[in-house]
């Protein structure tokens, strides 16, 4: 299968700066691809020059086989993207936005996507007076108008509420069935766990760690906690050899261990031999944010 993507040794250059150094991935049709990084790591000039508003200083981007910066007309045709900041001019209709930008694009106006997008009744409304989870709706409905090959969403969900979330969620997931790339900028780190397929993770520019948000999550420590609440807190009486024991406001007792069997076994056999009652066990791996937070502290995969 051919990339979509496809981007080598891309570097850019301010003055002196290397806001990007030689980074390089592809992104695959029917993957969402998320390219992760603190503030000020590369993310949005990435994107940028992805998207044709900027020029790389060094190395190869294409998409579908276009280059952003010479065949930026083409372009238009194959790529769809949706900022955290977009938005439209205030007066400007759900309707005639919609109208506007299929006109621009070449293709017959897409009812359909304002339907989907539960924006029906709002045909009339002026954009300054949707709410925000309906004007990102709409600015993602007239990205995806013209069946892009790449969607490019940057903070796709920030500040929306859990239901406009979770129906944007799955809008991202059909457009991955439909063989449609996506390519995700978030800070959300659940949500990139949940959703992507392969992540890539930027510090000062560079790719220090790439991979399927599991195999992200394994590359560290391997260690996951349990949490563990009964009756009599018998479990606060003994050290259960190397499994320090600790205790958090709500009483339970949380052990970091990498032997889940033994160390749940043992809990178990512990609390039955102390006639003492199990109320609450939870087994909790590390999370792609805890891999995250580690990994952009320490400037790669350690």
């Amino acid at each position: 299968m051919e990339p979509i993507v496809q981007v080598a040794g891309f570097t850019k250059v301010y003055g002196s700066s290397r806001v990007v150094d030689s980074i390089s991935f592809e992104i695959f049709p029917g993957e969402i691809f998320a390219l992760l990084g603190p503030n000020g790591a590369g993310k949005t000039t990435t994107l940028e020059c992805l998207e044709g508003i900027r020029k790389a200083s060094e190395g190869k981007l294409l998409v579908s086989g276009l280059c952003p910066e010479k065949d930026f007309q083409k372009m238009r045709k194959v790529l769809g993207v949706q900022l955290q900041a977009s938005a439209l001019p205030d007066i400007i209709t759900v309707e005639e936005a919609m109208n506007m930008f299929c006109l621009y694009l070449g293709t017959e106006t897409r009812y359909d996507l304002l339907e989907r997008f539960d924006l029906k009744s709002k045909y009339k409304t002026e954009f300054c007076k949707l709410s925000t989870g309906q004007q990102r709706k709409l600015i993602l409905a007239i990205s995806l108008a013209h069946h892009p090959k790449l969607l490019i969403l940057d903070e796709p969900t920030a500040g929306l509420d859990v239901n406009t979330r979770v129906e944007l969620h799955q809008i991202m997931r059909e457009e991955r069935a439909k063989g449609t790339a996506i390519l995700l900028a978030s800070h959300d780190m659940s949500e990139v766990e949940d959703l992507a397929d392969r992540v890539a993770i930027l510090v000062k520019g560079k790719i220090v760690a790439a991979g399927t948000p599991n195999e992200i999550i394994t590359s560290g420590d391997s260690k996951v906690r349990i949490h563990v609440k009964t009756q009599k807190n018998s479990l606060f009486d003994m050290q259960f050899g190397e499994m320090p024991i600790t205790k958090d406001t709500e009483g339970y007792g949380i052990f970091d261990t990498e032997d889940i069997e033994g160390a749940v076994s043992q809990i178990l056999s512990h609390i039955k031999s102390n006639e003492d009652k199990l109320l609450d066990l939870r087994v909790e791996r590390p999370s792609l944010e805890d891999r995250f937070i580690n990994i952009t502290r320490s400037g790669g995969l350690q």
